[in-house]
């Protein structure tokens, strides 16, 4: 795929108004459509609203998290139907499971992933202390739960030897929580956590990365800017020291954005309103611009 489509998803799990909701709107006035050379298709009509959690899925506002999935799905199977590689320009991380179903519903099979990503989000509704669906999509993506999401989602939408959890650094926090570990699952997924990439190199690691996920076909690119350093990137809602810095995420990329395997991208978790001289989106802009 030549073309590349950009797609707001402005949602923001907390379920209020402004936060990461608000970041396609900013990175778009910065210029994000057009450092990606993207055609833009504007922002789709989701929002997530209200702060209790069902008891049913555990997940708050969890009507408008299932509405906003059916959304994502039916705009990315859309476009890669139309041969557009679609870059989703969210928004936080609940936006993961829908694209992922819709690329699922055009290939016809789930599909690898590369979650690039400071957290591991293998939470549930029962395991989650907050009931943000930003917390869960990679088990919604393995067709794990909440079951309700999964269903909206259409079932599983990745392959989880071929899903790849990159930069993580929560592990010891997801332990106390209580949250299933990747290698507590029947198949797990790759693990690529911030200590191992440094300590096996982290171009070396991400090259290994990309030949294993684009050896069987098609694979997705989440990436989470709260995979970089608190300090190198504070605009983000869950800072986490020991993340990486510019120059390592950009090597972590480069393999995987250059791939003729890659279906479609999704950015998440900027938080604009966090960025008062809006630097970190100017850096990031820049960042993603030179793919």
């Amino acid at each position: 795929m030549d073309a590349t489509v950009a797609i707001g998803v402005p949602v923001d799990s907390v379920g209020r108004s402004g936060g990461t909701e608000l970041a396609p709107g900013t990175l778009r006035e910065l210029g994000l459509p057009e450092a990606l050379g993207a055609r833009d298709e504007g922002d789709l009509a989701v929002r997530i609203r209200g702060e209790e959690r069902d008891p049913a899925t555990g997940v708050v506002a969890s009507a408008d998290v299932l509405a906003c999935t059916t959304k994502i799905r039916a705009a990315v199977a859309a476009a890669i139907a139309a041969e557009e590689r679609p870059f989703l320009i969210g928004g936080c991380c609940a936006e993961l499971p829908g694209a992922l179903a819709g690329a699922r519903d055009v290939l016809g099979a789930p599909l690898g992933l590369a979650h690039v990503d400071g957290h591991l989000d293998l939470y549930d509704g029962a395991t989650s202390t907050t009931g943000e669906a930003a917390d869960m999509p990679i088990s919604v993506a393995l067709g794990i739960g909440p079951a309700a999401w999964v269903d909206a989602a259409g079932g599983a939408a990745a392959i989880p030897e071929r899903t790849a959890l990159v930069g993580f650094r929560d592990r010891a926090e997801s332990i106390a929580d209580g949250m299933r570990q990747p290698e507590d699952l029947v198949r797990p997924p790759l693990l690529y956590g911030a200590d191992e990439l440094r300590r096996r190199g982290v171009a070396a690691a991400a090259d290994e990365l990309a030949v294993r996920l684009t050896a069987a076909g098609p694979f997705w690119l989440h990436l989470d800017v709260d995979v970089l350093d608190e300090m190198v990137f504070p605009a983000t809602d869950y800072l986490q020291p020991g993340g990486l810095g510019w120059d390592e995420l950009g090597a972590v990329l480069a393999p995987l954005a250059a791939s003729e395997e890659l279906i479609g991208v999704s950015l998440a978790c900027y938080n604009p309103e966090k960025d008062s001289g809006l630097e970190c989106g100017r850096r990031l802009v820049e960042g993603l611009g030179g793919w």
